[in-house]
């Protein structure tokens, strides 16, 4: 696996395979890769000729106040997971290769981009969106990879691929969760023993939504109570739990169709989020 830090360098490397017509595929990350990351790889792997894995913590995604400064970086770690998951090159370029000097351009994803963690977090997906379409122009691949745990950010993703028409396909792979149900996150790093053991929370009260309409509840606001409940015997308060339409993000008030049950909650220093699909027309989830 070759580590790339310039843009020229990796268009240089991927130039060959391209007019080779071989195929490429992208996994964007921050880095702290886990197991969620690797399934990522993986299937780029087994859909492409070359791997390409970024690894980069954008600083025009966290908001003032946010971990930033605190986000785990472990560069070594993260080059031996990608290599042994099957990427071929690890794009780790340093901050100014990213945003230049004068750098003034923003990519803003109207509509998608404001409810849920853009009313949280401010900003915060104009800095996704700006990052990703650059990696996305700067790398060209086929297809890139995302989690659904960062069901948000993917929708986002997939609006700004198509309104830009940037020809690369988006591909959204299942939530890789811990034995209990925990979401692989990086961010899980940051919880103490106790704290993990209250993080669980938010699987409970996906669980508790699923179970809710897979009975025959229909009502959100029913729905999203029985979330609610499930998560106060850990002492975990939601900052949101919402049903929402999981094209649009717009609020439901009846569970009919794809209905997206967004959640994230602060347990300890760590942010957390979560989420499932519910589908009501297949009696629970899809």
């Amino acid at each position: 696996m070759r580590i790339i830090r310039t843009v020229a360098e990796l268009r240089a490397a991927l130039a060959p395979e391209r007019l080779a017509q071989r195929s490429i595929g992208l996994v964007p990350t921050m880095g702290a890769l886990h197991a969620g990351h690797r399934s990522l790889i993986e299937r780029a792997r087994s859909e492409h000729d070359v791997v390409v894995v970024s690894l980069f913590v954008n600083p025009t995604q966290f908001g003032a106040g946010e971990d930033l400064a605190a986000y785990p970086r472990d560069e070594a770690a993260d080059a031996a997971l990608a290599e042994q998951a099957g990427a071929d090159v690890l794009f780790a370029p340093p901050l100014e290769q990213v945003y230049p000097d004068g750098f003034a351009t923003t990519v803003h994803v109207a509509g998608l981009s404001e409810p849920l963690e853009g009313a949280q977090r401010p900003g915060h997906f104009d800095g996704v969106a700006t990052v990703v379409t650059k990696l996305l122009n700067m790398a060209a691949p086929d297809a890139a990879y995302f989690g659904q745990k960062d069901a948000q950010q993917a929708l986002v993703i997939r609006r700004l691929v198509r309104d830009l028409d940037i020809p690369v396909r988006i591909v959204v792979c299942p939530t890789v969760r811990e034995p209990d149900g925990l979401a692989l996150s990086s961010r899980n790093a940051y919880l103490a023993p106790a704290e993990r053991e209250r993080a669980v929370a938010l699987r409970r009260a996906l669980d508790a939504v699923e179970a809710a309409v897979a009975a025959g509840a229909r009502d959100a606001a029913i729905v999203a109570g029985a979330g609610r409940r499930a998560m106060e015997p850990y002492d975990v308060e939601p900052e949101y739990l919402a049903l929402v339409a999981a094209d649009t993000l717009a609020p439901v008030d009846h569970v009919e169709g794809e209905v997206l049950v967004a959640l994230a909650a602060r347990v300890g220093p760590a942010r957390l989020i979560d989420n499932t699909i519910l589908n009501a027309n297949a009696n629970g989830r899809p």
